[in-house]
C-alpha cells in the first residue's frame, strides 16, 4: 500500500512539473553535430588511479563547414554520479549533509560543505538504487520517494562526470546526527533544516556546490506544490 502512495505522489508531482512542456520542444535548437562529428585520431591514459585522465587527438566539423585542424585535450575521466535534495514536506525542512572535501580546500568558507546525498555508479546499479543506498549509508533514511529533476554534465570542458540530480521526500524527523562508513573513511553529519533559512542562505554559504544549489533552486520553486501533493491538500 505504501508502494502505490509513493507512486501516486510521484505522478502527480510529475505533472505537475512537466505541466505546458512539449517533448517536442525539448531542445532549445536542433541538433546540428553529434558524436559522429568528431574524429577521434589517438587516445591514452596518461593517469589511471580512482580516477582517470585520457588524452586525445581529434578534430571535429566546423559551423562554416569542413574540419579543424587536428587538437590535443586532455578529459578527466569521473565516470556518472547520483545526487539528491533531501526535503520533508510535512515539517517543510531540508536536510543538508556535511562533509569534507579535498576540491573546496581554498573555498572562502572552509572544504567542509553543505550537500545532498550523493554517490557513484557501481557495476550493474541505476540512479534509484544508488541513491537509496546512499540514503541509509549518508543519512540513515530507509524509506523515500525519488522524484527526478535533471541529469547534466557537471563541467563539460574537461571532465566526463554526469550527475542524475533527485528530490528526495522523505522523513527528516529525529534525523539529525553522524552517518556514514567507517571503512570508506566517511565522516558525515546531517543537518536538518527549516526550508526558508536554506533558501535565504543557499547562494552565499557552504552549499556552494553545483548538485546542491541546482537541487535547492529546484525545490524552491516546486517547493509549494510538494506539500500540497504529499500532504494532501
Amino acid at each position: 500500500m505504501r508502494r502505490i502512495f509513493e507512486d501516486v505522489i510521484y505522478f502527480a508531482i510529475r505533472a505537475h512539473v512537466n505541466s505546458g512542456f512539449d517533448l517536442g520542444d525539448a531542445m532549445l535548437i536542433p541538433e546540428h553535430f553529434g558524436r559522429d562529428d568528431v574524429d577521434i585520431q589517438e587516445e591514452s591514459a596518461v593517469y589511471t588511479g580512482f580516477f582517470r585522465i585520457l588524452k586525445y587527438r581529434l578534430r571535429h566539423r566546423l559551423y562554416g563547414g569542413g574540419w579543424n585542424a587536428a587538437i590535443s585535450r586532455e578529459l578527466f575521466q569521473r565516470g556518472e554520479a547520483a545526487a539528491a535534495v533531501l526535503y520533508d514536506p510535512q515539517s517543510d525542512c531540508i536536510g543538508l549533509i556535511e562533509q569534507f572535501r579535498i576540491g573546496a580546500l581554498g573555498s572562502e568558507f572552509g572544504p567542509w560543505c553543505l550537500e545532498g546525498v550523493a554517490g557513484m555508479f557501481e557495476p550493474g546499479e541505476d540512479a534509484e538504487s544508488l541513491l537509496r543506498r546512499e540514503l541509509l549509508e549518508e543519512a540513515g533514511i530507509g524509506e523515500a520517494t525519488l522524484v527526478p529533476i535533471s541529469s547534466y554534465y557537471s563541467t563539460p570542458g574537461g571532465c566526463a562526470e554526469k550527475i542524475h540530480l533527485y528530490c528526495a521526500l522523505c522523513s527528516l524527523d529525529g534525523k539529525e546526527g553522524i552517518y556514514g562508513l567507517e571503512e570508506e573513511g566517511e565522516d558525515i553529519r546531517l543537518h536538518v533544516f527549516p526550508a526558508q533559512r536554506v533558501f535565504d542562505n543557499m547562494l552565499n554559504d557552504r552549499t556552494n556546490n553545483a548538485a546542491t544549489l541546482i537541487g535547492l533552486l529546484w525545490l524552491q520553486i516546486h517547493r509549494s506544490h510538494l506539500r500540497e501533493t504529499y500532504l494532501g491538500h
